[in-house]
């Protein structure tokens, strides 16, 4: 019978000479591969004192955004929520009351606003469904938890610092937001 492709290789079933019966060229071939990595730049990295470059599209932790005036830029429209794959997001509305207009920019706002880290996928659909650029995803990792109640993030977990109160830490929440954007095409 003819084979249908010509990709098996037939085995070799000849007796082994005397200098394959020592092993010598494979030991000094192994030998060889070891001395040559010797050489070779290391790819571990030393984690807390070195840490590694991130890609541009790096996708890490969600975050709230704020505008420059500290109101929250969140309006509760659901679409994050609606475009999220995994369901991770879930949000509760209310209106804002009299009073309130530096704490928030619209007359309707999140009151719990919630993202199930355990669930998420970091896709990204969230910050594209946006359309008041709200939340957007940062470059900083999810740490790690020891019970699954610390993976679920509220809305006093994922809010940038108010810039009016906190000027600095606002400047460095703010400076993860500049990324590159990446065409499909």
């Amino acid at each position: 019978m003819e084979a249908l492709t010509n990709r098996a290789k037939q085995i070799d079933r000849s007796p082994m000479t005397a200098w394959e019966k020592m092993y010598l060229p494979a030991i000094v071939k192994g030998l060889g591969i070891t001395f040559s990595h010797m050489f070779k730049k290391r790819p571990t990295i030393q984690y807390p004192e070195v840490q590694r470059p991130f890609s541009s599209v790096f996708r890490g932790l969600h975050v709230l955004n704020r505008d420059e005036e500290g109101r929250e830029r969140c309006t509760a429209c659901g679409l994050c929520a609606v475009a999220c794959p995994a369901e991770a997001i879930t949000m509760e509305a209310a209106e804002r009351e009299h009073g309130e207009e530096n704490l928030y920019r619209e007359e309707k706002y999140a009151a719990k606003y919630e993202i199930n880290m355990l669930r998420c996928i970091f896709c990204g659909l969230c910050e594209e469904a946006c359309p008041k650029d709200a939340i957007y995803l940062s470059e900083t990792f999810a740490p790690a938890h020891y019970d699954r109640k610390g993976f679920i993030y509220g809305k006093d977990d994922l809010l940038i610092p108010d810039p009016n109160t906190h000027r600095e830490a606002y400047e460095k929440a703010a400076a993860g937001r500049v990324r590159h954007k990446v065409s499909a095409f």
